[in-house]
């Protein structure tokens, strides 16, 4: 067991290897308190690569973001890059308050080391840095963002050779890389980063670049010049792309929501900045009533992420991530050009309706790990094998692939394509939510729910590890009535499974009546996450409303039963 004796020498360890004098003030300030939990939260391990790369709180401690944590992950990460394949890294950063130093210190680490760098010199979209990783064929890219995390985390996301993120061995080999750096006052850093040699600053027109290969994906779609769209960036870093990407594609009327439109690390108006988060689009709803908008669409800060939102018999609502991405995997299928075989790939813990899709299209399904990363390298392992041509990627999580040129997920490219569909939909005469119906009278209508139960601290952590360690113990026979048909660990079993459905922890249970629960913990926060989707039947004369009502509310309590079986109920 840890004393505070032991955690005073490892704190004071930390304090001396610290280049940063305000987190040095903040952990002896915490140390002269004496209190014991929130030092030992603080030094509880050090921050590992998740499923987005690091991210964590910002402040002092090994278990936080932080400079020194910065400085130690990019001199691995320089390591790595000139022991494998020396060359090119390129950085970026949002809007976070935390981000610009982050950012200096990055290149200052890089450049030090004598690795290459291009960065970007204002806070950029998340998948612009993941494009312009692969276009200028860089060996890294980083960028400093937290996504849609309040303003108090940020975070540390890097990109492989093959501009997607990072997955196995490469992580651990990082990983390992960034155990072998010493102190972070030790590590070497330019002092003045920006004007070294061989950095430089990453050119306007890859933008340029960007949005014309945006169009391309966008084959011969028209826009519905008339469609009136509300969009908030939540205080993050979209609206610069976004409004160029929805000028370009021809959309005229495009209203911002004013009081989140510019860049804003402090997220005045939402202390969660995830458009999934209940009242998140509260202000982007108000603007639509006011200026009778057709369709409200969001990105979260980093504008990696895409929320829709639709009016509904007098009244607005979101749409699901799985409804969002079945709707975009059936348009891009119908309209595929390529003479290939087209490929769609969702996360494991996404709708099982997207199969169907795919079978009725004639394009190749697979599932993944969550994580584009996951997503992403599955689309090229199957590429290269000759299975067919990546046509579209998504997790239930709002994250879209539409096309080939940014290899994560994309907000501001599915904010454009799904701005086609609700203009086609407009040319054929129905709304948005007239074509969900279609897919789930030709489907079925799943229905997803998900239950979050957050665990914060050290203490949580263990919580949550408990009850994945009960998974492995017993399988239930039923949930809610629901008897249990088949489970499947994922945390075993790994060798008869390809390296994207490789060892996690992620629990599967499939249920009698069309209906499944997948149990993991989440890869970014301190939670416990329980995933169900259900099957319901839809007669011909039934109300989707009604039906779905009904669905959601058995698959709810079925998270329940979920949550009581694993006891974080």
């Amino acid at each position: 067991m840890t004393t505070f004796d032991d955690l005073l020498d490892t704190a004071a360890a930390w304090i001396a290897g610290d280049p940063d004098p305000a987190t040095r003030k903040e952990l002896q300030a915490v140390i002269d308190s004496g209190d014991f939990d929130d030092l030992a939260d603080r030094m509880h391990g050090t921050l590992e690569f998740g499923t987005a790369g690091l991210r964590g709180i910002v402040g002092a401690g090994s278990n936080r973001m932080n400079r020194a944590v910065i400085i130690r992950a990019t001199r691995g990460v320089a390591d790595h890059v000139l022991a494998n394949n020396p060359g090119l890294v390129v950085v970026g950063r949002d809007a976070r308050l935390s981000s610009p130093q982050f950012l200096e210190d990055t290149i200052a680490v890089l450049a030090a080391a004598g690795v290459p760098v291009q960065y970007f010199d204002a806070p950029v979209a998340t998948p612009i840095v993941a494009y312009a990783a692969r276009v200028l064929g860089a060996q890294a890219g980083i960028i400093i963002t937290a996504s849609h995390n309040p303003a108090d985390y940020n975070g540390y996301k890097v990109y492989a050779s093959n501009a997607v993120q990072i997955v196995p061995p490469t992580d651990t080999e990082i990983a390992a890389a960034i155990d072998r750096v010493g102190p972070a006052v030790e590590v070497p850093r330019h002092d003045d980063p920006f004007h070294a040699d061989g950095v430089e600053r990453i050119p306007d027109d890859l933008l340029d670049r960007y949005l014309a290969d945006l169009q391309e994906a966008r084959g011969n779609a028209r826009a519905e010049q008339d469609l009136r769209i509300v969009y908030t960036p939540m205080h993050g870093v979209g609206w610069r792309f976004f409004e160029k990407a929805m000028h370009r594609a021809g959309y005229r009327h495009v209203a911002p929501v004013p009081e989140q439109v510019e860049p804003d690390g402090h997220f005045p108006t939402t202390h969660f900045p995830n458009p999934e988060e209940p009242g998140a689009l509260d202000l982007a709803i108000a603007l639509a009533e006011r200026t009778d908008a057709d369709i409200i669409l969001s990105n979260d800060p980093d504008a990696d992420r895409l929320a829709v939102a639709l009016p509904f018999d007098g009244t607005w609502g979101g749409l699901t991530g799985n409804q969002i991405g079945c709707l975009l995997a059936d348009y891009v299928l119908e309209r595929w050009p390529d003479p290939d075989r087209p490929m769609v790939i969702e996360s494991i813990v996404s709708s099982p309706m997207l199969a169907s899709i795919a079978q009725h299209h004639g394009a190749h399904f697979d599932q993944t790990l969550t994580g584009f990363k996951w997503i992403w390298n599955a689309a090229l392992d199957l590429e290269a094998a000759g299975t067919g041509r990546f046509a579209f990627g998504y997790e239930e999580a709002l994250g879209y692939s539409v096309g080939r040129a940014v290899r994560d997920k994309d907000g501001i490219s599915a904010a454009v394509v799904f701005a086609d569909l609700a203009s086609a939909c407009r040319a054929e005469g129905i709304t948005v939510l007239d074509r969900l119906e279609r897919l789930y009278r030709n489907h079925g209508l799943w229905v997803s729910t998900q239950k979050s139960i957050v665990r914060p601290g050290a203490e949580g952590i263990a919580e949550i590890d408990a009850a994945m360690a009960l998974l492995e113990e017993r399988v239930p026979g039923q949930f809610h009535g629901r008897a249990v048909l088949g489970a499947t660990d994922f945390r075993v079993g790994a060798d008869r499974r390809p390296r994207w459905l490789g060892a996690t922890p992620l629990v599967a249970f499939d249920l009698d009546g069309d209906a499944r629960v997948l149990i993991r913990p989440s890869g970014t926060e301190p939670k416990l996450k329980i995933y169900v989707d259900l099957r319901a039947h839809l007669g011909p004369d039934d109300s989707v409303t009604d039906v779905e009502q009904d669905a959601l509310e058995a698959a709810t309590r079925i998270a329940e039963a979920a949550a009581a079986f694993v006891g974080l109920a």
